[in-house]
């Protein structure tokens, strides 16, 4: 063992990349609240429920580092450097996002951030709110009778404008998979018009649903050519998950069933 090596280790602290889930606290992994209770500092994500840091130490130090879709956001570079700098400190530190830390959480760019610093950092899974939000309404992403596949696909290009970076709505289009789409709700009209003249059937099923798995939850179940008129006319915004495909008309049925039970407990 190098002795050198062993020491600097001991020296520098660790980095966790923890998901926290789509929204609701109790979608946490068993992994993520034993994780987050050993963190000295924990840098949190706008998106995570304030619940979610009940399972943090009464010491750990609370750092919020916002980021919302058309809003004032912490820049990703300080997140990196403050991170880097608590772990040179000989720090715990926790990143807590929301949903999974490597499907649209920039988790990668975090990981490969840390090895260049010779941090080392585990990835704690969450579950991804593409799985957990479509579920929510009882939609399944995949269906053997409806799609042999899901795709998950970002609503806007990179803001530093490097190209190849735009989704091809065209081939997607043709995909035969279930779209769903993250952060597309201010262009939603754009996306829904590019599939449409792609290929994809005008009135495939549709919905969009804000604060997902959350008690505020809100949804708008139309179809392709219908859901931006209808989201803006209920007044959705962000968080929101956008699912596109056939898998969408199970939400009627769920929601046919949730009608009747609860009848069924006001009758009772």
């Amino acid at each position: 063992m190098n002795i050198q090596t062993d020491a600097f280790s001991r020296a520098t602290g660790k980095v966790y990349l923890i998901g926290a889930g789509p929204g609701d606290p109790e979608l946490l992994t068993l992994k993520a609240v034993r994780v987050l209770g050993l963190c000295d500092v924990l840098l949190v994500d706008d998106l995570v429920d304030p619940a979610v840091l009940g399972h943090a130490r009464p010491d750990a130090r609370i750092v919020r580092v916002g980021k919302r879709g058309g809003c004032r956001s912490t820049p990703q570079a300080f997140i990196e450097r403050l991170m880097r700098r608590c772990a040179r400190a000989g720090l715990t530190v926790g990143r807590v996002k929301g949903g999974d830390p490597f499907v649209f959480g920039r988790g990668g760019e975090e990981m490969q951030s840390m090895a260049r610093a010779g941090i080392a950092c585990e990835v704690v899974s969450g579950l991804s709110s593409g799985i957990a939000v479509p579920a929510s309404l009882g939609v399944p992403v995949t269906h053997r009778d409806f799609a042999c596949g899901v795709t998950f696909v970002t609503g806007h290009a990179r803001a530093d404008g490097q190209p190849g970076r735009e989704p091809d709505w065209a081939a997607l289009a043709r995909c035969g998979t279930t779209l769903v789409i993250y952060m597309g709700m201010r262009t939603l009209d754009s996306i829904t018009r590019a599939l449409i003249d792609g290929g994809l059937p005008a009135d495939t099923p549709a919905c969009a649903i804000q604060n997902g798995t959350r008690c505020d939850q809100r949804k708008v179940v139309a179809t392709a050519a219908t859901l931006a008129t209808e989201v803006s006319i209920a007044g959705l915004g962000s968080p929101a998950i956008v699912v596109i495909g056939e898998v969408v008309s199970l939400a009627d049925a769920a929601s046919a069933l949730d009608l009747q039970q609860e009848s069924a407990r006001i009758a009772g």
